[in-house]
């Protein structure tokens, strides 16, 4: 009997009138702006500039949707081209099936265009926008959920996850493990792995970015073990699971050659980002970031007159006396005495 388990939507998709919001979409999209929020963050703090990272996300996102959906199809050719197969269903993103290594290839490639329309370094921009990707797959992963795809083999354990059968497509109805929530919990604690790392050791030259991609490869391997959905194995072990063994000795690899060649971090990472903090630094010490009091001009070749001089005037009681008797007036010239 199941005392516990977590349960599936009934469907992931809602209609607004003829708008359908797929719950997969709506995870991806969540997953770019949190990427893009963070990746912000870093990128400032490594001194660049502010909305760089998502001038640069313009080109990189749309290439690794792109490079995903090409890698699944790819390496899963069989449900869109073998018998009794619509090859139009390979452009139905929405319905699920994106490869992180193809998002990964092909999105450094729109990174890289980008970064060299802004003659940024490309490892420069990797490294802070790395625990942001991680973050972004930790959303992105619930996408799964919402679909009841990609879960694991047969478990009775209380967080199982509850599977509505499904004959079209040969889903069998039981509980399983939830490798969704698996991986979404690991890339969250590779972000933060990440991060510390970066804040603990200056890690620069793209090795935050390796960093990620290692310690992901490494959830990755043993989520795909757990994984019973249909792919294509080489030696007993699924194509997955050789590829994160090869990408994880190779971002290794990175990070101990980068470290010899180039150790540290770059004191640059945007030209003209840090002039620009000098100006308005310097701006603000000079008084033109703000007024603190009204800038004056000498009067007649005064020097430092900032405001003429008052005298106080005292009260008149008296009405004034005619000119002549006023005693203000100037004295008349004594005329000769009379003998």
């Amino acid at each position: 009997m199941e005392l516990a388990y977590i349960p599936s939507p009934s469907t992931g998709v809602i209609h607004l009138g003829p708008v359908p919001l797929r719950g997969y979409a709506f995870c991806i999209i969540i997953g770019v702006f949190a990427a893009v929020w963070l990746g912000n963050r870093r990128w400032i703090a490594r001194g660049g500039r502010a909305g760089t990272v998502a001038d640069i996300a313009v080109w990189a996102v749309p290439f690794g949707l792109v490079g995903g959906r090409l890698y699944h199809v790819i390496t899963d050719y069989e449900l869109y081209f073998g018998p009794g197969r619509n090859w139009v269903n390979a452009f139905k993103v929405w319905e699920g099936g994106l490869g992180i290594w193809g998002a990964i290839a092909l999105g450094a490639v729109g990174a890289w265009i980008g970064c060299r329309r802004r003659g940024i370094p490309l490892p420069a921009y990797a490294d802070a926008i790395a625990p942001g990707i991680a973050v972004a797959q930790a959303i992105g992963r619930w996408g799964n959920w919402f679909n009841q795809e990609l879960y694991g083999k047969p478990t009775d354990l209380p967080w199982a996850l509850k599977i509505d059968a499904d004959p079209a497509i040969g889903r069998v109805a039981g509980t399983y493990h939830p490798t969704f929530l698996y991986e979404s919990l690991w890339c969250l604690a590779v972000a933060a792995l990440v991060i510390f790392a970066d804040r603990r050791f200056k890690l620069g030259h793209g090795r935050a970015f390796a960093l990620y991609v290692a310690a992901y490869t490494v959830g990755r391997f043993w989520t795909e073990y757990l994984r019973v959905d249909e792919a294509h194995h080489v030696l007993g072990l699924r194509l997955n699971g050789w590829t994160s063994i090869l990408v994880f000795l190779a971002a290794v690899a990175y990070i101990v050659i980068s470290a010899k060649k180039a150790p540290g971090r770059e004191t640059v990472v945007e030209p003209g980002a840090a002039e620009d903090a000098a100006a308005v630094d310097g701006g603000a010490k000079d008084g033109k970031g703000s007024v603190k009091e009204p800038a004056t001009k000498p009067v007649n070749g005064a020097k430092d007159v900032k405001e003429p001089a008052k005298e106080p005037v005292k009260d008149v009681k008296e009405p004034l006396k005619d000119v002549k008797g006023s005693p203000d007036a100037a004295p008349k010239p004594a005329g000769p005495k009379k003998p």
